[in-house]
């Protein structure tokens, strides 16, 4: 088989070269498209592979008649309806791991930032003021940490806060890994209940899913302790952002770290939040690394290949 309208989205400048030289027909769009841009400029399309801002909808997948897979180069596919997919009979692909060290590794940036005053203490020196007054941080040592979801990235956390920062770690997962949970040195729980009650500081680790949506909400919130540390380098969605604004600004979550927001097209609509001394937030660059993106990539690449000829797909979407 052979298709000759490959169109690559949300393509960074820098690695506009490594698609070309893989797939020379292939169609290149450095921005992000909406999806009626997408079906108006490129109708022919075969091959789709976009990032996380690329929509692709049941809509979007009836006007590109030719469409035959769909390869997104992330792990969550929550943008893409499967349903619409499936019944096209359309192959989808993701990218299951394209650097889960690299995520885990910035979860550490983020907290340590908070908890040790980095930010607020390069400012004091930007001005001029070379005084730590003010800027007693939090040590890490003996600290629980309460991990939601045990999959790659989540393991990776807590390999590095068990054998790195001598962390507790405990966490909960549908389906736990106990294999795993011995060789990184964490436990596992019996629900979410504990995690709450037990963590001194929550990382979550989950897709979003309608089950996790809003997993943070004022009455998980309720139950957490007073003083919790909450980082979120998932999806925004994972968090009810109201009730998060209310817990950060009394306090009763004392430091907050995001990589992803619930409505990332319009912070503006969060300025509370950002604004907030207790609060940092990176533009979802957990993923932003030089292994990851030529990972990335990598796979993508191996997924359209693969599909061109006529081998299995080892990355398909479960359910397509």
């Amino acid at each position: 088989m052979i298709a000759s309208k490959i169109v690559f989205l949300e393509v960074e400048p820098e690695d506009s070269e490594k698609v070309r030289q893989k797939f020379p027909t292939a169609k290149i769009e450095n921005m992000v498209l909406t999806e009626k841009e997408v079906w108006e400029k490129y109708p022919d399309t075969e091959i789709l592979c976009g990032f996380i801002y690329s929509t692709f909808s049941k809509k979007l997948i009836k006007n590109l008649p030719n469409l035959k897979q769909i390869v997104t180069r992330s792990v969550g596919y929550d943008h893409i309806d499967l349903a619409a997919a499936m019944a096209r009979k359309i192959k989808v692909c993701n990218v299951p791991d394209y650097g889960a060290h690299v995520i885990a590794e910035h979860v550490f940036a983020l907290l340590l930032s908070t908890i040790r005053c980095v930010s607020k203490g390069d400012n004091l020196v930007e001005e001029c003021q070379f005084d730590f007054h003010g800027m007693r941080g939090i040590a890490l040592k003996g600290k629980t940490l309460g991990l939601i979801g045990t999959g790659k990235i989540g393991k990776n956390v807590a390999r590095i806060a068990s054998l790195g920062f001598l962390m507790d770690v405990i966490a909960f997962d549908k389906f736990p890994d106990l294999e795993s949970a011995r060789e990184n040195h964490f436990q596992y729980v019996d629900n979410l209940d504990e995690i709450w009650e037990k963590s001194d500081i929550i990382s979550l680790h989950v897709p979003l899913l309608p089950d996790t949506k809003h997993l943070i909400c004022k009455d998980s919130i309720t139950k957490m302790k007073d003083g919790v540390i909450l980082i979120n380098t998932a999806r925004g969605g994972l968090i009810e952002t109201k009730s998060l604004i209310l817990a950060a600004r009394s306090e009763k979550i004392k430091y907050v770290a995001l990589d992803v927001l619930e409505h990332e097209k319009n912070i503006r609509k969060y300025r509370e939040l950002i604004e907030l001394p207790n609060v940092v937030i990176t533009p979802h660059i957990a993923f932003y690394a030089d292994d990851s993106m030529n990972k990335m990539f990598s796979e993508a690449f191996a997924s359209i290949d693969r599909f061109l000829n006529g081998e299995k797909l080892e990355h398909e979407v479960f359910g397509v």
